[in-house]
């Protein structure tokens, strides 16, 4: 069976396009980082991939808000490609910065329902503080297609500094009823997202967003303590559950 090719969309700034592609490789996807502007130029670029990623970084060195001008590059020039991406079924996800692309686009968290990513605001941490560090994070979404057969916790790092997920109380609801929260922190709650969420899904379940990275935890050798004898706690679920789902579309 032929790889799946997966779009790693790059702009300018982005950083974290290598381990994507890295740890799309490792689970049987064909990564294909692609500059923003060769997919303006070539929408075919999009049609013709099974899976697109928004990895982390600092899109547009972060101006006007982390996220935005990516976003507004996105919506004003891609904006029916993008939806036609996802009602043909195909799986998209954002990865940090690539969360906060999302959710300016739209495409997260769902219709009618708002949501932000803001400084960090942790108890006992100054405000707006870029925090890099490890984190545990418990899978929780049966709708998304990322999370939906993950029951093991995956241990990944965080860096960033506008993570803190906040809604309205009625958002927050909606979120839960519909089960779209696709993950929260567990024990340790490093930017005081609302409820602990640390990535959330659309309601078609095929788009999923997440602050920290999965992507850079995929082998054993990648955990600080893998020397100690750690293991387990890897993204690479994450991914292949991707990748598996555009092999059946």
């Amino acid at each position: 069976m032929s790889r799946p090719v997966a779009l790693v969309l790059r702009a300018p700034g982005s950083n974290r396009d290598g381990d994507a592609a890295f740890a799309l490789d490792l689970v049987g996807a064909e990564p294909r980082r692609t500059l923003i502007n060769e997919v303006f130029a070539n929408p075919k670029l999009l049609h013709e991939a099974q899976l697109l990623v928004i990895p982390g970084g600092f899109s547009f060195a972060d101006a006007l808000g982390a996220g935005r001008l990516f976003a507004l590059e996105l919506v004003t020039r891609l904006r029916e490609e993008l939806n036609t991406f996802v009602e043909a079924g195909k799986p998209v996800i954002g990865i940090c910065n690539g969360f906060q692309v999302l959710v300016r686009t739209g495409l997260l968290p769902g219709a009618g329902q708002t949501v932000a990513l803001g400084g960090n605001a942790a108890p006992g941490q100054p405000p707006g503080q870029f925090v890099c560090d490890w984190v545990t994070l418990q899978p929780v979404s049966k709708r998304s297609i990322w999370t939906a057969a993950l029951t093991d916790p995956i241990e990944c790092p965080i860096a960033h500094g506008e993570g803190r997920l906040a809604a309205d109380a009625e958002t927050l609801d909606a979120l839960e009823a519909n089960d779209q929260v696709a993950f929260r922190y567990a024990g340790y709650n490093p930017n005081g997202s609302l409820a602990d969420i640390a990535g959330i899904c659309d309601t078609t379940g095929l788009v999923l967003g997440l602050m920290p990275h999965p992507e850079n935890h995929v082998l054993p050798r990648q955990h600080p303590h893998h020397l100690r004898g750690h293991r387990g706690g890897l993204g690479r679920a994450l991914f292949e559950a991707g990748v598996n789902h555009a092999l059946r579309n």
